[in-house]
């Protein structure tokens, strides 16, 4: 497994990998910070003590002799070396250097001194780090000889002992503070995370815990905003299989309530054939239970197609509709001639490219064509027509039978609704197989009377798919 897999895996591990390295990367940063600061505060503290010694100095030079005196603060400079931790050197000279006393050669100013302004800055003397102040003012009066005003130069320097135990000393103290904090955060995170994967846990426990045939949406009351969409998307889920085993339910109910007659009228006719010794009576029979054969197989493929029409994902393809109602004319006349009646297809049109489902489709013309050739009558007239238009095909069944009363039309296409006015058999599903295909195909059904009021139309418009 790859790293990155290996993270994804688990949200535990991957807020964790992301949040670790993220206070890591700004514990360095804090320590970069913690230094700077430290080192900003022990020039600013020693900075002072050096003008001080600076001042003290300045305060000892005197020219009233014509030269450069200087009384020496001793003791001060003896506490000042103390407090350095170290070793302190000064200098006093004039601007000119001809004047100089103390420490020759040390660090001189990177910048010009401004009067009366003093500059603090790191140098070394004799290999040594030292931190400098120097401080210029002018004389007053100037030294004996000084063609015009002059200025003296006081420096004082320490070597750094004492500045670096002061910065490492708070370093020291910032990086302890700040590693406590990341080690304490890292736990909190860790407990947070936790404590906040509970609800998925919870949620993988409500869901193994259910048995097989529970199927009911999960609640969502004590969910966090967050896990909302997972919990949507479970329902859907769940809803779907709920409606999926609901048809194989529906289907088995089908099938037990549809087949259980006639596979018990088959058991009796072959028991009844069983004992007739009458050759005409036993062909009779066999005739009877060769039609209850036909009838049952003609049921069970209605079955199956009702059944893959619900539940099948769709898998349309290019289809020409008048091949389509050309293939059903060869199939179906036959049948209509040996039924008396007479057969039609009305296609104005050459071709009409759409895109459908075959199998299904020609499953459900040829239910609207059997239904309209066996409930027509002897000598009535049966067609199948073809139009088009508006991005949408359209087929239609007009047969000239007994048709429906109005108020039975409303409910044509139920499952296993037949007329009170029909007397050929049949399982009433031809219909509501086509309403089914119809609405698979982004269409819908319709069941009116026919011509002048006899017979009936079955309209099935298909508009998905449709190639114009």
């Amino acid at each position: 497994m790859t790293p990155l897999r290996w993270l994804r895996s688990s949200i535990r591990r991957a807020l964790l990998a992301v949040l670790i390295p993220g206070m890591l990367l700004v514990f360095s940063a804090e320590l970069w910070l913690a230094w700077r600061t430290a080192s900003d505060a022990a020039d600013a503290a020693y900075d002072r003590s050096l003008l001080g010694a600076v001042k003290s100095i300045d305060s000892s030079i005197s020219t009233a002799s014509g030269g450069l005196g200087v009384e020496l603060p001793y003791r001060m400079l003896e506490f000042f070396e103390l407090t350095a931790n170290g070793k302190v050197y000064y200098r006093v000279a004039t601007e000119d250097g001809l004047v100089e006393i103390g420490s020759p050669g040390l660090p001189l100013p990177p910048e010009s001194l401004k009067t009366g302004v003093p500059q603090f800055y790191d140098g070394a003397y004799f290999g040594e780090a030292v931190r400098v102040g120097s401080y210029a003012r002018e004389l007053s009066p100037p030294l004996a000889g000084a063609p015009g005003s002059q200025r003296v130069v006081i420096q004082v320097a320490e070597t750094l002992e004492a500045r670096n135990d002061f910065r490492q000393s708070l370093v020291l103290q910032s990086g302890a503070r700040d590693f406590f904090l990341v080690v304490v955060a890292s736990a909190l995170f860790g407990l947070t995370i936790a404590w906040a994967m509970r609800p998925l846990a919870r949620l993988r426990q409500d869901v193994e815990s259910r048995s097989p045939q529970d199927l009911t949406p999960i609640a969502s009351d004590d969910v966090p905003a967050e896990l909302l969409p997972l919990v949507g998307a479970i329902n859907h889920h769940v809803a779907r299989n709920r409606a999926q085993s609901e048809q194989q339910r529906r289907f088995v109910d089908d099938a037990s309530h549809q087949l259980r007659t006639p596979l018990t009228t088959l058991a009796t006719q072959v028991a009844y054939a069983l004992r007739e010794d009458d050759p005409t009576a036993l062909r009779t029979v066999m005739e009877d239970i060769r039609y209850q054969l036909d009838e049952t197989i003609r049921q069970t493929n209605q079955m199956l197609a009702m059944a893959k029409a619900d539940s099948a994902p769709p898998t349309p393809e290019a289809l020409d509709a008048v091949v389509m109602a050309e293939g059903l004319m060869r199939r179906w006349w036959p049948v209509a001639r040996q039924q008396g009646v007479d057969l039609g297809l009305h296609a104005p049109m050459a071709r009409l490219p759409f895109h459908g489902e075959s199998a299904l489709l020609n499953e459900a013309l040829s239910n609207l064509l059997h239904n309209a050739i066996h409930h027509g009558g002897k000598g009535g007239h049966v067609t199948l027509a073809l139009a088009s238009g508006g991005g949408h095909v359209r087929f239609s069944v007009t047969d000239g039978g007994p048709g429906m009363p109005l108020e039975e039309l409303q409910r044509a296409g139920e499952r296993f609704f037949r007329g009170s006015a029909r007397q050929v058999p049949g399982s009433g599903l031809g219909l509501s197989i086509a309403r089914s295909v119809a609405l698979r195909h982004g269409g819908s059904l319709r069941v009116d009377t026919g011509p002048q009021g006899r017979g009936l139309v079955v309209v099935m418009d298909l508009s998905a798919g449709v190639e114009g």
